[in-house]
């Protein structure tokens, strides 16, 4: 499965998010009821929106009864880290793109990578 730069439509996006936000796999019916609290959208249209990203290879899905259950083949973690990835292995100037993703990041996020960055280091040099 390959993951593009831009990785999901818009609306694949905002199902994923439902998806990633539950710890169940869920029909394509609560995902709808969850959507249309926010926004007029067809049921078909989260189905077929569905059946893409599981035929995209981004989600799993088992028939329960008359309906299948669908789950995220990886985290939102998980998925954001083979982003970073497929940037970097995009052929540009990594340390520009390191750059520019230095100066993107919370003073939170630069602590947390400075500890995550000593113990990577302490466990190579092991």
């Amino acid at each position: 499965m390959g993951v593009g730069i831009k990785g999901f439509g818009d609306l694949e996006a905002v199902v994923m998010d439902v998806l990633w936000s539950r710890s169940e796999p869920s029909t394509v019916r609560s995902v709808h009821d969850e959507l249309v609290g926010r926004r007029q959208i067809a049921y078909t249209t989260v189905m077929s929106t569905m059946d893409n990203l599981f035929r995209k290879g981004w989600l799993l899905r088992d028939k329960v009864g008359l309906a299948y259950h669908y789950r995220p083949v990886m985290t939102r973690e998980e998925h954001s880290a083979q982003l970073m990835r497929t940037v970097f292995e995009s052929g540009g100037d990594s340390e520009l793109i390191l750059n520019f993703f230095l100066e993107q990041i919370t003073d939170d996020d630069s602590v947390k990578l400075r500890q995550m960055l000593q113990r990577f280091t302490e466990e190579k040099s092991r």
